[in-house]
C-alpha cells in the first residue's frame, strides 16, 4: 500500500500512483498526447485496470481520445468444489461489462470470461459450456460484443511467462472461436510467428474479412455438446470445433469448406 489515496486494487510490482493529483493528472495526459501525436500511437492498453478506479480512465480517456483503448481486468472465475469453472460465469463478465460502462462506453476489455471458459471447455471435453443459459455465447461477447477484445492468449498468460496458458493443442481451435465469432479478436505474436500457425491463422483472418464479420455480428448456436461445438454467425458461415467429426447434418447444402484442420472445420455460404 502507498501513501498517496488508493482507488484500485493493490499490486506490490509496483509502486501507487496519486491519480487523483490534479498535477499528476495533467502531467499524464499530456504525456499521452505527445506519445499519440508526435510518436504516432492510436490507442492505449490500460494495463491492470482494476488498479484504479474507472473514473480515473475515464478522465484519461476525456484528456486524450484515443483512436482505440482496451482495459485489463483480470479476475479468476469462479470455481466449483470439483476444481473446474463453474457453468454460470456471469458474474465475471459483467465485471467487465461495467468496467466499459464505467469509464465512458468507448473503451474496450480483454474478454478474460471467454478465454476462460473457452480454453476449460477443450481441456475437459465439455463444449457445452460455449453457450450459456440464455442460448448465446457465455463470455463477454455474449453481452456486449462491440467492447469485447477476444484472445487465446497474451504475454501474460502465454508467451514465455505462461502464467494461465491456453493448451497449445487445442490453439488452433481457440483461434477458430475467436476469428470467426463477434467481438474484436487479437492474435498473440507467439503464436503467429514463432509456432509456425501463421498460415492457418490467415486463412481464419480472411475468411472473417471476406465475409463481414464484425464485432457485432449475430451467433446462432447449433450443437453444444460435450464433443461438438458448432455455430453459425451471420447466417454466412459456420464455425466447428471439437473431435467429433459427424456434423454435416447441421450445414446446408449450399456452404462449402472454406478451411479446415485438426478438429476444425468452417464452412462458408456461396
Amino acid at each position: 500500500m502507498g501513501i498517496y489515496p488508493d482507488t484500485g486494487a493493490d499490486f506490490n510490482g509496483a509502486p501507487d500512483i496519486d491519480h487523483l493529483n490534479t498535477r499528476v493528472q495533467g502531467e499524464l495526459s499530456d504525456w499521452m498526447n505527445w506519445i499519440k501525436t508526435e510518436i504516432g500511437f492510436d490507442g492505449w492498453r490500460f494495463d491492470f485496470a482494476k488498479g484504479y478506479s474507472p473514473d480515473i480512465t475515464k478522465l484519461y480517456m476525456g484528456n486524450t481520445r484515443p483512436e482505440f483503448a482496451v482495459g485489463e481486468i483480470w479476475n479468476p472465475l469462479s470455481y466449483g468444489s470439483d476444481g473446474k469453472p463453474n457453468y454460470d460465469q456471469d458474474g465475471h463478465r459483467r465485471e467487465l461489462t461495467e468496467w466499459v460502462k464505467a469509464v465512458g462506453g468507448s473503451a474496450t476489455a480483454f474478454d478474460f470470461t471467454t478465454k476462460g471458459i473457452l480454453q476449460a471447455a477443450l481441456v475437459e471435453g465439455e463444449l457445452w459450456r460455449l453457450k450459456d443459459s440464455n442460448g448465446g455465447p457465455p463470455g463477454m461477447i455474449g453481452l456486449m460484443p462491440e467492447n469485447a477484445v477476444t484472445f487465446v492468449d497474451n504475454h501474460d498468460t502465454g508467451s514465455t511467462q505462461k502464467h494461465w496458458p491456453f493448451p497449445s493443442d487445442k490453439v488452433m481451435q481457440g483461434y477458430v472461436y475467436i476469428l470467426t465469432h463477434p467481438g474484436i479478436p487479437s492474435i498473440i505474436y507467439d503464436h503467429f510467428f514463432d509456432w509456425g500457425l501463421k498460415e492457418e491463422i490467415s486463412k481464419l483472418a480472411m475468411i472473417r474479412i471476406k465475409n463481414g464479420i464484425r464485432a457485432s455480428s449475430t451467433v446462432r448456436i447449433l450443437a453444444s455438446d460435450p464433443d461438438l461445438y458448432v455455430a453459425a454467425i451471420d447466417d454466412k458461415i459456420i464455425a466447428k470445433i471439437g473431435p467429433r467429426y459427424e456434423a454435416g447434418h447441421l450445414v446446408p447444402t449450399n456452404f462449402r469448406i472454406a478451411t479446415c484442420g485438426n478438429d476444425y472445420v468452417v464452412w462458408e455460404k456461396q
